[in-house]
Parts: structure tokens; C-alpha cells; sequence
């Protein structure tokens, strides 16, 4: 029975400890910096009314990512997007590869740009490439930042894609 009692006890014990220290740390300071106009206000410096403001600060724009979508497939502007319209840069593309202009895509013309590739990484004109020669093969794409960098940031460097050598053709 003692042992029973001894452990309700420090079990209580633990609880209000728990509690005194739960109650503690939130009474602390945050660790968030105030916004700059409170900050401004607490050491005498401008408040947001007398700062500068950025002549280069992003705008809002109205429209949403899909109005612009729309907007883009919508060529007449006559708020509905037809079959056509729809299809058009598709067919863009696909005059683009069709080079002899027939109608029809052939396999020279639809893989033209890979066969290119692969004849300026063969610098031995072997026919085959090697390690080396077909590490020049690789797609290098941009990194697109998730926001705007702050002014005076350094511009994000190519990284390099995948070796499969396929260009979305």
C-alpha cells in the first residue's frame, strides 16, 4: 500500500512540475523579431509613413494563374475555348518537326534533333560515344526560384537534368 501512495504521489508531483514548466515557457519572450514598424517605433528610427518605399516591389496581379492559362488558349477572346484553339500549339509543333511539310511525321523528322545531338557528341565520328562523349549529352535546366530573390541576390546557377538525353520531343 505504501508503494501505491508513494507512486501516486510522485506522479502528482510530476504533473504539477510538468505544468509549472509548460506555464513558464510560454510566458516567455517570443523569439520572433518584431515586425520593422514596431521596431522602427521601439528605437526612434522611421516608421513605415517616412520610409522609402521599394520602386521595384512585386505588384499583385488580378488575375489567377488559370485565368491567365485561359487567356492564353483563348485566342478570339470570346470566353470559350473551341476545339482549335485547343489543338493550336500542338499543330505549331508539329509543322515545326514536319520539315518535307506532308502531313506526316516520319521518324528522321520527329527524332532529327536527337540524331543531331548524338553526331556533335561523337567528336571521334566513331559511331558510338563514350563515357565522355556522351556526358556532353546531358540536359542542362534552369532552377526556377520559388519567390522573388531579394534584390542584389546572385542569380541561381544551370543545374543539370537527367541523362536520358529525351528533350520533351
Amino acid at each position: 500500500m505504501a508503494r501505491f501512495l508513494a507512486g501516486v504521489a510522485s506522479a502528482l508531483l510530476l504533473v504539477t512540475a510538468g505544468f509549472f514548466l509548460w506555464t513558464g515557457l510560454a510566458r516567455r519572450d517570443s523569439i520572433v523579431p518584431p515586425p520593422p514598424v514596431a521596431l522602427a517605433a521601439l528605437t526612434g528610427g522611421p516608421t513605415s509613413a517616412e520610409a522609402p518605399v521599394a520602386a521595384d516591389a512585386p505588384q499583385a496581379t488580378e488575375k489567377t494563374r488559370e485565368q491567365k492559362r485561359f487567356s492564353r488558349y483563348d485566342h478570339n477572346k470570346d470566353g470559350k475555348i473551341d476545339r482549335d484553339e485547343y489543338l493550336l500549339a500542338r499543330h505549331k509543333n508539329f509543322a515545326k518537326l514536319d520539315t518535307d511539310h506532308d502531313g506526316k511525321l516520319s521518324f528522321e523528322e520527329y527524332a532529327a534533333k536527337a540524331v543531331t545531338k548524338f553526331a556533335t557528341a561523337d567528336a571521334d565520328h566513331s559511331g558510338t560515344l563514350d563515357a565522355t562523349e556522351f556526358a556532353t549529352t546531358r540536359v542542362v535546366r534552369k532552377v526556377r526560384p520559388r519567390c522573388a530573390p531579394a534584390a542584389g541576390a546572385a542569380k541561381a546557377a544551370p543545374t543539370t537534368g537527367g541523362d536520358d538525353g529525351d528533350e520533351g520531343q
